[in-house]
């Protein structure tokens, strides 16, 4: 089952395929970030769309597991951060993908077996799970791993098990 990990921004999207082969078994496919700096927020939200649609395309997910807005101290943020959702969330309902959001405690508790673990610890428990010798320069990259992660790890054995 191939699994599209999604943390969600505005100026930067970080995203991360993993095949989840067997109950044991996680193969990373590719992640990384999309940067989307300098752009009026339509220009940008029409960026990911397109972004979001090639990965569809090329690499033809199952589930998108998406990170929930958990809190903001910054309304504006908030707000743009969930028009990207709404666009990413967009791109995979168009095309039957099954999309399952995760808060950032429950992705943590998943990845680090802590809710309240650091960003760190998420970071370098991702990189052991999926054996990736050299961690991600970019959180974001890092997170889309963790939320990734995070799916193959909760969602029901009834939809991983097809």
């Amino acid at each position: 089952m191939i699994i599209l990990g999604i943390d969600p921004g505005t100026t930067r999207i970080g995203y991360a395929i993993i095949d989840k082969k067997d109950a044991d078994t996680l193969v990373i496919l590719t992640y990384g970030c999309l940067e989307t700096k300098n752009k009026e927020q339509k220009d940008r939200l029409s960026e990911i769309s397109v972004f979001v649609a090639d990965l569809i395309s090329k690499y033809r997910p199952e589930i998108l597991a998406i990170e929930k807005l958990f809190f903001t101290k910054n309304a504006k943020t908030a707000f743009t951060v969930s028009e990207a959702r709404g666009v990413i969330i967009d791109r995979a309902n168009s095309q039957n993908i099954r999309i399952f959001d995760f808060t950032p405690p429950e992705v943590k508790l998943a990845v680090a077996g802590y809710g309240k673990a650091e960003k760190d610890q998420v970071r370098k428990m991702a990189c052991r799970i999926l054996k990736i010798e050299k961690p991600p320069k970019l959180d974001d990259a890092s997170d889309a791993l963790a939320i990734a992660i995070t799916a193959c790890y909760t969602i029901p054995k009834l939809f991983i098990n097809k």
